[in-house]
């Protein structure tokens, strides 16, 4: 019983009792966590195309507070600035985030705008690990100094108290939180002279929208926002019993798909654009009209417009048939080159996986997640501690596993959609762009969906010519293949040159 009670021996030989010793251990802890939370500034360069870039990387979690100046939450952040390209306060800002809901940054960041990237074979698939990251030398820090926010739940953000995260985990509560981080950021940081883009990728789009006209109504205008693989109105993707838009709006992806497997017959394979265009005209015109009908469609209407589907989609009539002329997403990724022994991916139709079962109705898994997933993972958690110095026992949630309560979606029992507060706030702010990047074999927000929702906006006539869109011959992440990385770069530096160019009046 005396060892028991000895405690430790302190710096200057004196006996600690066993008291002293759990005191002084609550402090160091303490005294980690609040270490935890201040930022950590590092220096680096980076070759780029015209010469070198130098920047620092601010690494840290950013308080949320209460209306009382309580702390609720921190935000993790990663922030670049060049050190190299005079002032801060003239110097464009990109705050940047991708979705989920319950996605972390990392995919942004360590795919096509950071300073770094993940090496994957050249049209995005995983290498054999060890997994490692190169130089970026097409990031989007040559035009703009970017700040990585990881919402609450995502990465290392947490709320303050293990149970006050739900009123972060919903739509408002979501936008509202990351509304605040930026405007914390501009304050702390001395950026609010800067001019501001956002760029958001799937649910980020999402938040991103809602963003704009959350924020304007905060004193924050944007000179632009990109969005990345969108979605602003669920209803296009939502397959439900009387909701026909997502199987008109899918099918174009559906063919692109066919065609780059080669599943078209040769008349539709010689010309993906000359085809797509084709499909899309059609998808709005003969097959919503039979949609439309329902049951009341004729049997000879029906098998009209069946053999015209599979002539699209690479299917058999008598599966098209089968399936009422309605072909949802999981089932087409099943049934392609189910006679292949294979499944394609939602997010880069592109990919192929293989099923445990050949026989079942949907996919066993994503060939295109599991494909990003561990290298991106491995990677930042490398990084964050060995290159930018952030040293943290916290488990970084790169997708999902974060979010501890259901997401609530404040749809009123209604589709989700964030297109009109898109709209209320480049009504708002006239001045603001917008640029929209898509990928042709993208089943997780298709293009075509994308085209859609721009489209019933309700935008004013003098406003419709803020918007670029672009399409890339890849998937939802369209920037994991080295060429079409190039090709959204050139764009996006482009977009942020004719706004800036335009609001200085050159």
């Amino acid at each position: 019983m005396a060892e028991q009670n000895q405690g430790a021996v302190s710096a200057d030989g004196k006996l600690k009792t066993t008291l002293e010793v759990d005191i002084s251990g609550l402090e160091a802890q303490r005294s980690k966590a609040a270490d935890e939370s201040l930022p950590v500034v590092t220096e680096h360069c980076i070759a780029v195309k015209d010469g070198t870039i130098s920047y620092t990387a601010c690494t840290g979690r950013l308080p949320l507070l209460s209306d009382t100046g309580e702390v609720e939450a921190r935000v993790f952040f990663v922030a670049y600035s060049r050190t190299d390209a005079g002032p801060s306060e003239d110097r464009p800002l990109i705050f940047s985030f991708n979705g989920g809901p319950g996605s972390s940054s990392v995919w942004l960041h360590l795919g096509a705008v950071g300073p770094k990237r993940v090496l994957m074979q050249a049209d995005g698939q995983m290498p054999p690990p060890p997994f490692r990251l190169e130089d970026n030398p097409l990031t989007w820090l040559e035009d703009a100094d970017l700040v990585f926010i990881d919402p609450v739940g995502t990465g290392y953000s947490r709320p303050e108290k293990a149970d006050d995260g739900k009123k972060y985990w919903g739509l408002k509560g979501d936008i509202a939180s990351v509304g605040q981080f930026i405007t914390r950021y501009l304050t702390k940081y001395n950026r609010w002279s800067s001019p501001l883009f956002l760029v958001g990728e799937s649910y980020g789009t999402t938040r991103a929208a809602g963003l704009a006209g959350y924020l304007i109504e905060h004193g924050v205008a944007f000179n632009g926002i990109m969005l990345v693989s969108s979605i602003l109105q669920f209803q296009t993707a939502q397959f439900h019993t009387g909701n026909d838009l997502p199987y008109v709006l899918f099918l174009p992806t559906y063919t692109a798909t066919a065609w780059y497997h080669g599943k078209l017959g040769p008349e539709y394979q010689a010309d993906l654009e000359k085809t797509l265009g084709e499909v899309e005209t059609w998808a709005l015109g003969d097959y919503s009209r039979a949609l439309a009908a329902g049951d009341a469609l004729s049997v000879e209407a029906t098998a009209e417009i069946a053999k015209q589907l599979a002539r699209f989609t690479g299917l058999t009539e008598k599966y098209v048939l089968d399936s009422n002329l309605r072909i949802q997403i999981f089932r087409f990724c099943k049934e392609l080159l189910r006679d292949q022994r294979r499944t394609v991916g939602r997010l880069d139709s592109r990919f192929k996986g293989i099923d445990g079962s050949i026989v079942t109705d949907g996919i066993e898994f994503d060939p295109s997640m599991a494909a990003i997933r561990p290298p991106y993972t491995a990677t930042f958690n490398d990084y964050v501690r060995r290159q930018l110095g952030y040293e943290t026992d916290l488990t970084y949630h790169i997708l999902g596993g974060g979010i501890k309560t259901p997401w609530e979606w404040d749809s009123n029992n209604s589709y989700v959609e964030t297109g009109d507060a898109l709209r209320a706030g480049m009504a708002r702010n006239p001045h603001m762009k917008l640029f929209v990047a898509s990928g042709y074999y993208d089943l997780a927000t298709p293009y075509f969906a994308t085209d859609y929702t721009l489209t019933h906006l309700g935008l004013d006539e003098e406003l419709r010519s803020n918007i670029t869109t672009a399409r890339y011959a890849a998937g939802h992440m369209m920037y994991i293949d080295v060429a079409e990385l190039e090709r959204l770069k050139r764009d996006v530096a482009e977009f942020i040159r004719t706004t800036l160019d335009e609001h200085r009046g050159n």
